[in-house]
């Protein structure tokens, strides 16, 4: 468990938050998301590493395995399916198995419906068939 964020810097949150980013994302994407980065959407990637990634994913209360379940739930509820194959790696990168992942989308079924699943059912198997990062 990290120290509680209200005991942080937020230099201390944003580079704890990169440190988080890189883990559960992969260096490769993090490294595109930086190159990307322009005037206007530095404010965001300053916000999301500091607050999402430095404060909610450090916070130590819950796992990755966790969180990854999560998020994989909230993006299937809300239909971010732009997000859904970096957060289907992430899963993988956090320890999730393939039998894990399909039955965080059945639990997804009966609560967000069954054609949000379908869809990301869909996405997850060709995330899953790539070649594994190395």
């Amino acid at each position: 468990m990290t120290e509680p964020t209200a005991d942080r810097t937020d230099d201390e949150r944003r580079e704890e938050g990169m440190r988080v980013r890189r883990a559960v994302l992969g260096d490769a994407h993090v490294d595109r998301a930086e190159a990307g980065t322009t005037a206007f959407t530095a404010p965001f990637q300053d916000f999301i590493t500091r607050y999402a990634w430095g404060e909610i994913w450090t916070s130590g209360v819950l796992d990755r395995r966790t969180r990854s379940c999560m998020v994989l739930t909230a993006l299937v509820a809300k239909g971010h399916w732009d997000e859904l194959a970096m957060h289907v790696r992430a899963a993988v990168r956090n320890g999730l198995s393939e039998e894990e992942i399909g039955e965080v989308f059945m639990q997804a079924a009966v609560y967000c419906g069954v054609p949000a699943a379908n869809k990301a059912f869909g996405i997850a198997r060709d995330v899953l068939a790539e070649p594994p990062a190395h």
